[in-house]
């Protein structure tokens, strides 16, 4: 079950088809084998064996997919960086996983100088961009060029594979350790699940450190496909490209198919050959959905639910299922059914099985629920009691066990797909000398599906304005996580226990939409 042996597969029957489009670069299957196995070698001669960790912090590119895979090949760990961090963010992650090599993108060459004088595990940068090479660094044709092929040390399916770091109610980023076996089933239950088969073009338009973009890269290499990447997303690239590779099949989040509904140059690009679109990490508002049913009526739309946790789809609604027949079109408001292999389970807080149809907390068992959170027992336990990955998602299951996604337990923001932990941006917050209470909620938003607003008491003679906050927490996490509005109050509501009832603060922008998410 090692995540390697689509790479051999794929060179050994299609050694001439294109594996990887990456701007002017094109390289074969047979040509991405080899590649992958001199990067290897050029890890393992820096010290890189079984279970060690290698990062990576850059955009999008085809060493993106060779970081992937060649680190697998020398037994170790990957570990996606997220672009989006703040400097502090960075370094704890680079702290908590011990990652010994970091391959470095142009844009972050200084990010990746600070981390390096500031984390003592750190040892090695690789100059993974097309620009001029730094000093500090190793540069990667050279060293690729060099370096003869190694063997595939194929580790086992229980072996972690991927270290992708989501954010935390404890306020810090956790390591989510996914196994090849978990990683092999999630791609075996989407192409069950999807119909795609080796004739695929697939486009990775979203940020491969994403656990569901990365996840695709090994979708379509099991498919032994042809992967199309670009740097990073904006809707113009993403139909250039579909229309100059003629690409067959992309996934996005909610927000990016939005922006691709309402582009006024949408018909200057020919997308015939796209007959499949996957998407999912934030609810789809079901009047969007319907609308790009009708505008794009040749195309396949495929919805997965999950999270990180669970390598990380674990439920589907089909294309059968996407129809705007008055007798079925409730169910494009619902995340699917289990993904085959899954078990799907809505129980109350005691871990019993509520009614059909009655709210409670979505969890899952199966194949694809992660081996467990990196150096954290406590919370892996937690999390994975009685054999089930609790989601923190509140829902329910219909009488044709369908899923809906009603609200989050957890206090968790979804904006532009990426997930945001109100107590991280409180956390940044209250640093603020002039702040005596913060609260930070998720409140509706057109574009990117919910926004973070936070609401603040001062201290006794104290000033500051939402420009200065939010300025403020643009030093301390990434500025997808800061506030987009601030709202100060002279006081909080608080339970008897003393405890800010943020549904209170909530009520106002959620009253009458059904369910509190978006």
């Amino acid at each position: 079950m090692q995540l390697t042996l689509p790479v051999h597969r794929a060179a050994r029957i299609s050694p001439t088809k294109t594996a990887v489009i990456y701007g002017e670069r094109r390289i074969s299957w047979a040509g991405f084998a080899d590649r992958v196995a001199r990067l290897a070698g050029v890890l393992a001669d820096l010290g890189i064996g079984p279970g060690d960790r290698v990062a990576m912090l850059s955009h999008s590119s085809d060493r993106y997919l060779e970081f992937f895979f060649a680190t697998l090949w020398a037994g170790g760990i990957a570990v996606p960086v997220s672009t989006r961090y703040a400097l502090p963010e960075t370094q704890f992650l680079m702290e908590d996983c011990g990652a010994s090599v970091l391959l470095v993108g142009d844009e972050f060459q200084e990010m990746a100088r600070a981390i390096k004088a500031s984390v003592p595990t750190l040892r090695h940068l690789i100059h993974a961009g097309d620009g001029p090479l730094p000093a500090d660094m190793i540069d990667y044709e050279p060293a690729l060029q060099r370096r003869p092929p190694t063997e595939d040390l194929r580790r086992s399916g229980e072996d972690v594979a991927l270290l992708f770091y989501t954010g935390g109610t404890t306020g810090r980023s956790k390591g989510v350790m996914l196994t090849h076996a978990n990683c092999m089933a999630n791609a075996f239950a989407s192409i069950a699940h999807t119909g795609l088969g080796a004739n695929l073009i697939g486009l990775h338009a979203g940020p491969l450190y994403h656990a569901a973009a990365g996840s695709r890269v090994f979708i379509n290499t099991i498919l032994g496909a042809t992967h199309v990447v670009i740097p990073r997303f904006s809707v113009i690239a993403m139909l250039e490209a579909i229309h100059t590779h003629r690409v067959t099949a992309t996934s996005m989040v909610p927000t990016m198919m939005t922006m691709v509904l309402n582009e006024p140059r949408l018909n200057e690009f020919d997308l015939s050959s796209l007959t499949f679109v996957g998407y999912g990490g934030a609810p789809m508002p079901v009047a969007t959905l319907a609308a790009l049913i009708e505008r794009l009526p040749n195309i396949r739309f495929t919805q997965a639910y999950g999270m990180t946790e669970l390598s990380p789809a674990c439920t589907y609604l089909e294309h059968a299922d996407h129809s705007l027949d008055p007798a079925k079109v409730h169910r494009l408001a619902s995340a699917g059914r289990a993904a085959y292999g899954c078990d799907i389970r809505v129980v109350d807080e005691n871990d019993r099985d509520v009614p059909t149809g009655q709210i409670g907390e979505i969890i899952v068992a199966g194949p694809l629920v992660m081996k467990g959170y990196w150096q954290q027992p406590e919370m892996t336990a937690e999390a994975l009691r009685g054999g089930y990955m609790h989601t923190g998602d509140a829902g329910y299951l219909d009488a044709d066990g369908y899923v809906y996604v009603s609200d989050r337990i957890k206090d968790m923001i979804v904006t532009g797909g990426e997930n945001v932990y109100s107590i991280e941006v409180e956390n940044a917050l209250i640093a603020h000398p002039a702040l005596r209470e913060v609260a930070v909620i998720g409140i509706p938003h057109a574009k990117w599906g919910e926004a973070v607003h936070a609401v603040v008491t001062l201290k006794a003679g104290a000033t500051a304005t939402a420009e200065e906050l939010i300025a403020h927490c643009r030093t301390l996490i990434a500025p997808f996580k800061c506030p987009s509005s601030i709202e100060f109050r002279d006081s909080l509501p608080l339970s008897q226990a003393n405890k800010i009832l943020k549904t209170e603060l909530r009520k106002p922008y959620w009253d009458g939409r059904g369910r509190g998410v978006n």
